[in-house]
């Protein structure tokens, strides 16, 4: 039996999700969660989730954050994104940030059945008329440098950084994790020393080049801030 943890906020997608699993594995015990620390809590209580099928836009994240905070939490577990984002550059981000698969919220029952099997197999899935360069070895990002640093951090220090890209200062920072604003400090230190960055300032601009829309250009962030 495949355990399989749908991550989404809204109830009638995952309901559609849980139908198109069923329809090709109709033995497989489907979790469900609404957030991305509802599906940190459903991996740790849940022992044996194989797959995980994530929605990049949750409540509480930005960009590729519920992706990164999960790979991060949880390397073992393979995470499909399964998006009404269907961007090819977005797509080809994702992969580089460590999904096993992306698949559009548009696609039939079958392509989803193919992603769920290729990815349960160890392949990385992308259907071929969404995105055909995305797994091109030779395809570039100029997120790259970041992304490589970004996921060199811990999970303690990824959540600690989510909550300085929104905003956060230490003391609430601390209160949110449960940890003394001292561990809050020596996180951020590390964070800017992983980053190779000199302050708060500088690791949320850096690291908001992995948001959607600095992917795709629209919203170009100044880098000598």
């Amino acid at each position: 039996m495949t355990k399989i943890l749908i991550v989404d906020d809204h109830p009638m997608f995952r309901e559609a999700l849980r139908s198109a699993v069923k329809f090709s594995r109709r033995d497989a015990e489907i979790l469900e969660a609404g957030s991305i620390e509802a599906a940190r809590t459903a991996i740790q209580d849940e022992p044996g989730i194989e797959i995980v099928l994530l929605d990049l836009s949750l409540p509480g994240t930005t960009g590729f954050e519920g992706l990164m905070l999960l790979r991060s939490s949880f390397p073992r577990i393979p995470i499909m994104i399964v998006s009404g984002l269907d961007d090819p550059k977005i797509i080809q981000e994702a992969i580089r940030l460590g999904a096993a698969g992306f698949v559009p919220k548009s696609v039939d029952k079958e392509t989803l059945a193919e992603g769920l099997s290729e990815v349960l197999n160890g392949s990385i899935f992308v259907p071929a008329e969404s995105a055909p360069n995305a797994l091109d070895p030779r395809a570039s990002s100029r997120t790259s440098d970041i992304a490589d640093r970004v996921a060199d951090l811990t999970p303690a220090q990824m959540r600690v950084l989510q909550l300085i890209r929104h905003g956060q200062l230490n003391k609430q920072i601390a209160y949110e994790l449960g940890v003394s604003e001292t561990t809050v400090k020596a996180h951020v230190s590390e964070i800017l020393r992983k980053l190779n960055v000199v302050s708060r300032t500088q690791a949320v601009i850096k690291t908001s080049q992995l948001d959607f829309e600095a992917i795709l250009g629209e919203d170009p962030t100044p880098d000598n801030a």
